[in-house]
């Protein structure tokens, strides 16, 4: 199968869609299908992209930007060429120009699609009258013409029907992780040995971008309470600054804590994985949050996990046990990372529990055999409705 997925930029800085778009597309080439990435120059990582085996990228040139829109004129050259060679297109997130310039495109050549919104279907946070705007020129048909909505969640499936997408067109599939490489894992102990961290502290971790979205200003002003009653840890905050990084280091000189709080910027490959072997606890303490990856990840590597009842995946975690949900709230965040911390009988249930997860329902395996029945699905029906427009 000839397999063309959308993105609008391709970097490790972009955070879960584009490392979920790694793991799906590099499984899909290993089954035999024939993939395509058609993306942009913006943020365009070359080294991050050799990471995509035997997979053709195609970054066309992104002229400008306005608001989360990357305006690539280029984008209509290539497809008037190449779009009728694809069987099925599989378009990540929601809100883009390269979305809507493919749907056109594919429409006039008949071509099934999938939307995959990852969380970005509601227009709510940020930039809330562009995205209404966005909705009203282009988003409200994307939705309309697609042949199915993939959701990470039950209650990402809930939102698409709010956008008055039918039950019928919307399948529930998550994220995934390739447990195979997490096999070879660096040593414990190196992550704190390099960061200069005592090997006896215990280790709070965020991983992500450094955004205001995700919460992390909550997670200092816990720490900050933690460290009155838990001798020996350190607060590590990884990933690229979003925005809020100044902000944050600021709080922390407020707080009286910077001496314990690190910054390490964005970390990769087996630096990042010693950053999970190392810590004591993952806090993901977001405002929003549609699917978290690095949940996936810390589940992997036996770290536990508490996250915020704002984060989707909350609801699974609190059902299956795997973690601890909190509210936002600088006191309960609080007692949670405490009794991580202290507690080893709750620890070690939580990491029995979320790796029973990431082996069953949340191993890429699974998930890559539930997207290709997607597509399947989708393109014998499109050639059933449609056979005589459609290429051989």
């Amino acid at each position: 199968m000839k397999i063309l997925h959308v993105i609008k930029y391709l970097s490790p800085g972009a955070g879960g869609p584009v490392t979920s778009l790694l793991q799906i597309t590099n499984m899909l080439v290993e089954r035999g299908h024939d993939v395509t990435i058609l993306t942009t120059d913006h943020l365009f990582n070359a080294t991050f992209a050799k990471n995509f085996k035997n997979v053709e990228i195609i970054p066309v040139h992104c002229v400008f930007r306005v608001g989360g829109l990357l305006y690539s004129p280029e984008i209509h050259t290539w497809l008037s060429e190449h779009i009728s060679d694809f069987d099925v297109v599989h378009l990540h997130e929601y809100r883009s120009y390269q979305n809507s310039i493919v749907s056109n495109y594919v429409r006039k050549y008949d071509i099934p699609y999938i939307i995959q919104a990852r969380g970005s279907v509601l227009p709510f946070f940020e930039k809330k009258m562009l995205k209404y705007l966005y909705d009203i020129v282009w988003g409200n048909k994307l939705l309309k013409h697609s042949s199915m909505m993939l959701a990470l969640t039950e209650e990402e499936a809930a939102q698409y029907k709010v956008m008055g997408v039918p039950e019928e067109k919307i399948t529930i599939i998550p994220n995934g992780i390739d447990l195979t490489t997490y096999n070879n894992r660096p040593d414990k102990g190196l992550f704190k040995e390099k960061n200069q961290i005592p090997q006896e502290n215990k280790v709070v971790l965020y991983l992500g971008r450094i955004h205001k979205i995700k919460g992390i200003d909550l997670l200092v002003e816990a720490f900050s309470d933690v460290q009155k009653e838990v001798d020996n840890i350190t607060l590590v905050i990884v990933g690229p600054d979003g925005g809020s990084q100044h902000e944050l280091v600021e709080k922390t000189k407020e707080l009286g804590i910077s001496d314990s709080v690190i910054f390490t910027g964005p970390l990769y490959g087996n630096e990042k994985i010693s950053a999970y072997i190392d810590a004591d606890v993952y806090v993901l303490p977001s405002v929003y949050e549609a699917f978290p990856n690095t949940v996936l990840e810390a589940w992997a590597y036996g770290t536990p996990v508490i996250i915020s009842e704002s984060c989707t995946l909350s609801t699974k975690i609190a059902k299956e046990q795997a973690g601890i949900v909190v509210k936002r709230d600088p006191v309960e965040l609080t007692d949670a990372i405490q009794r991580v911390l202290e507690d080893d009988a709750l620890r070690e249930s939580i990491i029995a529990r979320g790796r029973a997860l990431v082996e069953g329902e949340y191993n890429i395996e699974s998930v890559i055999n539930r997207i290709e029945d997607c597509y399947q699905k989708i393109v014998n029906h499109n050639y059933g409705e449609n056979n005589e427009n459609r290429h051989n």
